[in-house]
């Protein structure tokens, strides 16, 4: 979760590796450091407890020069928030310099054997441990440094992306990865390191993405050929596939908006048509998925669907379930990540793994489809980072295209999901429903629902738009709710996810306890806390439970509860019984969630900027959650 970048050229590389830390703050905002090889040799390190700002404020008056540094922003895992544990760490001798994104399990099994061995330590991370470990090899086995790297990471269980600067060597740039990520940018005589290509994008569109247990080598020395090599810690020599980025600099820009999180609520519309373009043909009532077609037996010979995720990307799962079993008639499984690649699943050759991670690096869910994949399950990936890990480990996929997502508490990365889940549930009803007569099972998709609903699909942006016009009264009611310390969310059926993703949304960035439950099991135990300050927050369009939300309502009511509910336009019954209601567009059952998610993300954001929370960095969580 943490962020790395790296540079290596004739330009100076501090205002590069500042410039490239703002753009991974996302990542990870407890501290801040860059170490730089200055033109006499000299290898300086600077750190700072915080945010980049306090990083550039220390290094307003230091030597900052030299054509070759690494900088980190850091998610802490071994040891609190503070200088001494910020990146980069020193070596014993101070010769070597190193960042570190990922966790050392094994780092106290390391750490004594080095003590042993004469080493002391300054901070209480499993960085430094390696750090040590890989001068220990370079000092008596009498390695290089690439092959100390090696020898030392063949030790190492655990997760790791590294970069390393050897003072002795000023024109080397070493790095390494193994479940955390890492790519290299090529420039023009001159090279970059990130965590992700947000810090590089402005300089190239050239990259290579690193492998699991793979070291690159960056010389650029005049008469090198081969300025980037890349080999295992094994030392078996690979050939780096150099590809191009499909990113904008606009991209990561607020573009006039006071945080990421509202310009990526307001870009929606946009993302979701872009998510759609190629996919759903309005005019021919169709939707085309390559990784579909290309499997169609695969989903349609499926015994079961698991859908494993974390997080926001869990309630897209969530909501997948309702219409896969609805249109496919298919049993679906939904996952944690993290207690899946735990508890021994029983997993069979017939199964279809899908995995759903915005960022396409997130570990537990990595970990979950490689065991999936061990068992012979199909993997189906729904990211949005091309080129990212999960995709290049799945059979197949999806990519969701809606852009960088800055704000840490995902918005359009969810919409897109639900989106890119939807088409998949809808082909393989529409298939199902086509082998009907063969077979003898009818499929409960039939080709008229199948065309109202990809109609419907090509309004939805449109109909976002008219949610996003009151922006404005969402805002000036959510000055009310400042004062709660708890709120309650409900929902049912396909609504019942997008409670949850709401509650998870108001928890994130405004700091206050929330819960999403299904409306019905109020009466089971949350009922106990309705009071004049527990708001209450119902999701409850014109749908099939309609009556039974309203019902739930007015117990609300006669508890004294006060109700913020979201409804279809033209609603005449909740809106006289609620304290707030926020309108949204009609439509299809299975497609509300797309509508109805939207006055929660802004009723978080205003919630939290009233109260005076940093809504883009909330404490505590970084974007890409990397670790376990």
């Amino acid at each position: 979760m943490c962020g790395i970048v790296g540079y290596i050229g004739k330009r100076k590389a501090y205002p590069i590796l500042i410039k490239g830390l703002h753009r991974l703050e996302y990542r990870g905002y407890d501290s801040a450091g860059v170490a730089l090889i200055n033109e006499a040799g000299q290898l300086n390190v600077y750190k700072a407890k915080g945010k980049v700002a306090e990083l550039e404020a220390f290094c307003a008056e230091k030597d900052t020069r030299g054509c070759i540094g690494i900088a980190h922003t850091r998610w802490a895992t071994h040891g609190e928030p503070n200088t001494i544990n910020a990146h980069p760490h020193y070596s014993e001798s101070e010769r070597l310099a190193i960042i570190h994104n990922g966790i050392i399990e094994n780092y106290a099994v390391l750490k004594a054997g080095l003590m042993e061995q004469g080493y002391t330590f300054k901070s209480d991370t499993d960085t430094e441990v390696l750090v040590q470990l890989i001068e220990y090899t370079q000092v008596n086995q009498h390695v290089d440094l690439k092959t100390a790297v090696q020898l030392a990471l063949q030790q190492v269980i655990g997760a790791y992306a590294i970069a390393i600067l050897d003072k002795e060597h000023p024109d080397t740039l070493i790095a390494a990865r193994k479940g955390s990520p890492l790519v290299v940018g090529i420039g023009e005589e001159e090279y970059f390191l990130a965590s992700d290509a947000t810090p590089i994008v402005e300089y190239t569109d050239k990259v290579i993405y690193i492998e699991d247990e793979e070291v690159v080598v960056i010389h650029p020395v005049t008469d090198n050929p081969s300025p980037v090599t890349v080999t295992t810690i094994n030392n078996v020599t690979k050939t780096p596939e150099i590809k191009r980025l499909e990113l904008s600099l606009s991209q990561l820009e607020k573009g006039g908006y006071p945080h990421f999180m509202l310009k990526e609520i307001f870009e929606q519309p946009r993302t979701l048509t872009d998510s759609m373009r190629g996919r759903v043909n309005v005019r021919q009532d169709n939707i085309a998925l390559s990784g579909f077609i290309d499997n169609k037996d695969r989903f349609l010979n499926a015994k079961r669907i698991i859908i494993t995720a974390c997080g926001t990307s869990w309630h897209a799962g969530l909501i997948a379930m309702y219409a896969i079993e609805e249109f496919a008639q298919i049993p679906v499984e939904v996952e944690y990540s993290s207690e899946f690649r735990y508890r021994k699943p029983v997993i069979n050759k017939d199964d279809v793994v899908i995995a759903i991670s915005q960022s396409g690096e997130t570990a537990d869910t990595l970990a979950a489809i490689q065991l999936a994949k061990s068992k012979g399950a199909f993997i189906f990936s729904i990211c949005n980072v091309v080129g990212a890990s999960i995709p290049r480990v799945s059979d197949s996929g999806c990519y969701t295209h809606v852009g960088p997502e800055i704000g840490v508490a995902s918005t359009k990365a969810f919409t897109a999901q639900v989106v890119a889940l939807t088409m998949l549930a809808l082909c393989i009803g529409r298939e199902k429903a086509k082998m009907s007569p063969v077979t003898g099972n009818p499929s409960p998709l039939t080709e008229e629902q199948f065309v109202r609903i990809v109609r419907e699909l090509g309004q939805i942006p449109d109909k976002i738009e008219r949610v996003l016009g009151q922006n404005k009264r969402i805002a000036d009611f959510s000055k009310t709710f400042t004062y709660a310390q708890n709120f309650i969310y409900l929902g049912r059926g396909y609504n019942f996810p997008v409670a949850m993703e709401g509650a998870l949304k108001l928890k994130e960035i405004s700091y206050i306890h929330a819960e999403g439950y299904p409306a019905a099991e109020m009466k089971h135990g949350p009922i106990a806390l309705i009071s004049q300050e527990m708001p209450v927050v119902v999701v409850a369009p014109h749908c099939g439970t309609y009556e039974k939300v309203v019902s739930n309502i007015q117990e609300i009511k006669a508890r004294k509860g006060r109700v913020i509910a979201v409804v279809t336009e033209g609603d005449e019954l909740v809106s006289k019984i609620a304290d707030y209601i926020i309108e949204v567009p009609e439509t299809e059952e299975c497609l509300t969630p797309l509508l109805t998610v939207i006055p929660l993300q802004l009723l978080a954001y205003h919630i939290a900027v009233v109260k005076g929370c940093d809504v883009d960095q909330p404490r505590n969580l970084a974007k890409s959650v990397t670790v376990e």
